[in-house]
């Protein structure tokens, strides 16, 4: 009697960690727009088989973090300042009506939440071991998770988990671009921690105009630094 082969986890696990490797290179900046990415090539860099990796190259392809070109292969998703414009039309949306429900139903967790990680981010530094070299500095990836989840804290009262799932998936597509702006350009905006406490006093005042205002304020000013950073050529 012959035996089937059978079926292991493995490989599902594998391809999940081939994608989110693979993801987070990208968004880093390390894999950059327009990069090929060759089966064997990354399959050696990442340690991972090619099966595993042909799998999660399909799923970022349909995700649209990389580009599957029909006879010439996989690569990495150029960038669009098109797309930028209206990635942050969509997070200015959908982040104020999600602001406004939390504003309005937050309750004194949310208020401590949004505090703590206010609090969080500002300790932390944008960049490991600044210094006066305007050509040495390294992001800190730290940073962006305390980024993160400052922003995600002040939505996380509004109600609806797909509201926050929706803003989440903009917010990994802005971290990318701004990721790119800083390894193609010397100049920076900083950390921006004055505009993020001024958003986070507006909320606990209770003031959904003035946080959704602000709030509006401080992305299109990420977006007109971009502009200016990854494409110049850009009219206003």
């Amino acid at each position: 009697m012959v035996r089937q082969k059978s079926v292991t986890a493995a490989e599902p696990i594998l391809s999940d960690r081939a994608h989110d490797a693979i993801k987070a290179d990208i968004l880093a900046g390390l894999l950059e727009p327009g990069e090929k990415l060759q089966l064997e090539a990354i399959s050696d860099r990442y340690g991972i088989g090619t099966a595993p990796m042909r799998e999660a190259l399909n799923r970022l392809s349909a995700e649209g973090w990389v580009e599957r070109r029909s006879q010439r292969g996989f690569f990495v998703s150029g960038l669009s300042f098109t797309e930028l414009q209206e990635l942050v039309k969509t997070r200015v949306w959908l982040e104020t009506l999600a602001l406004r429900e939390s504003i309005a139903h937050g309750g004194q967790e949310w208020e401590d939440a949004a505090i703590l990680s206010c609090h969080r981010l500002a300790r932390t530094s944008r960049f490991v071991d600044p210094d006066d070299d305007a050509d040495s500095f390294t992001l800190n990836p730290d940073w962006e998770v305390r980024h993160h989840e400052f922003h995600r804290a002040l939505l996380s009262a509004c109600g609806s988990g797909l509201m926050e799932q929706f803003c989440q998936q903009l917010m990994e597509r802005a971290i990318r671009y701004r990721n790119l702006s800083v390894k193609f350009s010397l100049a920076r905006r900083g950390d921006a921690l004055v505009e993020h406490e001024e958003i986070l006093t507006a909320c606990l005042d209770r003031d959904a105009d003035l946080a959704c205002r602000l709030l509006g304020d401080h992305y299109r000013l990420t977006l007109d630094g971009l502009r200016e950073r990854l494409f110049a050529e850009a009219t206003p």
